[in-house]
């Protein structure tokens, strides 16, 4: 039953960048004890996360708790289709399931960071937001260590559809005319102040293609 005000839409599997291939196994539904499965939304911090992100004007569909086996998870996650923009809705494409804080945190850059930015620099307002995935269970890369991707608290932005028709796509535009080369710093600027790991073209050469942004708590921007 579709949740009011909020639009459900269909889960789609995506694939994130910064790292080796996910694992591609089944999940398996937490069992149904107090606070997981689909009860976690019950959880007093899970609804004031999801009433603020209604509140910001996104459409999106709150998931069931899962549980992917070798450490890998998704939990209090949203499958985000819009967030809300000064002008309307901003379209964002291939995301699978988004940890809630992390969805809140990326629907007020995109609007704040990105949306008005692309308006001020670029003399069009932002239409769509372009990722390249959200949750994939994996390692970062080169390490024994998991990603933020195997528990949805990353996303990775590939590019920025314009009004005009124009696309900004971070592979391209990181050294191109110096408009492109201004919103697309200006952006990855604006979410350092969002987000507790921001990583670049300028970070290393895994990240020549996108934005990594990472819920957390610190302030690692490269």
């Amino acid at each position: 039953m579709r949740l009011a005000p909020f639009a459900a839409i269909v889960l789609t599997s995506a694939l994130a960048g910064c790292g080796v291939a996910p694992d591609t196994r089944e999940p398996a539904a937490r069992a149904p004890t107090s606070g997981s499965g689909s009860a976690n939304w019950e959880r007093p911090q899970a609804r004031q996360c999801v009433t603020e992100l209604g509140r910001s004007g996104s459409q999106f569909a709150p998931l069931p708790d899962r549980m992917y086996g070798a450490g890998c998870s998704t939990l209090d996650s949203v499958q985000l289709d819009r967030v809300g923009g000064d002008l309307g809705p901003l379209t964002v494409t291939n995301l699978g399931p988004l940890a809630c804080p992390l969805a809140n945190d990326f629907a007020a850059w995109a609007r704040y960071g990105v949306d008005r930015a692309a308006r001020q620099i670029l003399g069009s307002p932002l239409v769509r937001i372009e990722t390249m995935g959200s949750y994939s269970c994996r390692n970062v890369a080169g390490t024994g260590r998991l990603s933020a991707h195997s528990r949805a608290e990353a996303v990775d932005i590939g590019a920025f559809l314009l009004a005009d028709g124009r696309r900004i796509s971070v592979r391209d535009g990181w050294n191109a005319s110096a408009k492109e080369r201004e919103f697309l710093r200006v952006v990855h600027r604006s979410a350092c102040k969002r987000f507790g790991t921001v990583l670049g073209p300028d970070y290393n050469a895994a990240h020549h293609d996108h934005l990594h942004l990472e819920q957390g708590d610190g302030s690692f921007c490269r």
